[in-house]
């Protein structure tokens, strides 16, 4: 063999082992941290992006689950995620709040017409108002948000039709112990008392609050049905979780692959979508075999009462909010 066989031999050899050594340098591993229980939307959505995510790559981008605070709670997970222990995660937008100012306007109540119009609007690729927020959270937090996923609308319930701010006048209504829902509440007209889930049923038969608001399904998986006679379909908040990559993992992922996963969570965000109607639809049946009366527009529930209660609360208690649920509710 000649001497110049020998040296393209060996060129085309170390080549060969470049390509595979950057191949190979190229695959990663998100590890996939949330808090939400495996029998939550929240994991069947993780669950099927740890499926699907591998697929879209041709296996250059793979996913580990880890559900249930299996990785520590919410201040864990941003932190995990913030400093890249957690690859990935998901959480309601008020936790990352504590990175950049404003970005719990996501969750304001009343803001979105719909769930439809929550997804348009938390859009990473198109929401021009979610872009401008994903630059400061690069920016101040080291992570992106790059899908979201549909957990439903929160619904009213109590003992009494309620149909307008006056009937809920100097009552006790149940409020989670953020400032957002204590805003809220005091929107509603109600006097905000902060009760843990563990205890509403009781709180709820004692008198200690007369209402609660929460998604269907959460109202009918703790039963209270047995101590709240009365819902009503106010959909004052469309409940949109943020999904969030750690900035230097993403930018780790070749821009091809960064493509197919933002393509695949936003089919997901869809299906969560899908799944959530269907379930409120079949629960509003279900709930009323069990009791539960339903009250509507058509039987007087005045949402846009209560939507200028809580706008105005909202207004006072977070005024750098305006402009940006002008600019949400302008998202077609």
């Amino acid at each position: 063999m000649s001497l110049f066989r020998k040296f393209t031999i060996g060129l085309a050899a170390c080549g060969f082992s470049l390509v595979g050594a950057a191949a190979s340098a190229q695959a990663v591993d998100l590890r996939y941290a949330h808090v939400g229980s495996e029998g939550d939307i929240q994991h069947w959505y993780a669950e099927r992006a740890k499926e699907r995510i591998p697929e879209a790559t041709e296996e250059r981008v793979t996913v580990t689950v880890f559900p249930n605070s299996q990785l520590g709670g919410v201040q864990e997970l941003i932190d995990g995620v913030r400093s890249g222990s957690i690859s990935l995660g998901h959480h309601e937008f008020a936790s990352l709040a504590q990175l950049v100012d404003d970005i719990a306007v996501f969750s304001a109540p009343f803001v979105y017409r719909d769930g439809a119009h929550a997804l348009a609007a938390t859009d990473p690729q198109t929401s021009d108002v979610m872009q401008e927020f994903n630059e400061q959270l690069v920016e101040k937090g080291g992570m992106r948000i790059i899908g979201r996923l549909f957990r439903g609308a929160r619904q009213m319930t109590a003992n009494q039709a309620v149909k307008t701010p006056a009937d809920l006048e100097g009552k006790p209504f149940r409020g989670v112990p953020l400032q957002l829902w204590t805003t809220m509440v005091s929107g509603f007209g109600a006097i905000p008392t902060p009760v843990e889930v563990s205890e509403l049923p009781t709180a709820l038969m004692t008198g200690m609050v007369v209402g609660q608001e929460n998604p269907l399904t959460m109202i009918n998986a703790n039963g209270l049905y047995e101590v709240q006679t009365h819902v009503m379909l106010t959909g004052h908040m469309q409940n949109v979780l943020p999904v969030f990559i750690n900035e230097d993992v993403w930018q780790s992922i070749d821009e091809k692959d960064q493509t197919a996963i933002l393509e695949t969570l936003d089919t997901l965000a869809d299906e969560t979508l899908e799944q959530a109607m269907t379930a409120e639809k079949d629960l509003v049946g279900e709930l009323t075999d069990k009791g539960m009366t339903f009250i509507t527009a058509d039987d007087g529930l005045d949402i846009e009462a209560f939507r200028a209660g809580v706008d105005a609360q909202v207004a006072k208690d977070f005024p750098s909010w305006g402009p940006y649920m002008e600019r949400i509710r302008a998202i077609q």
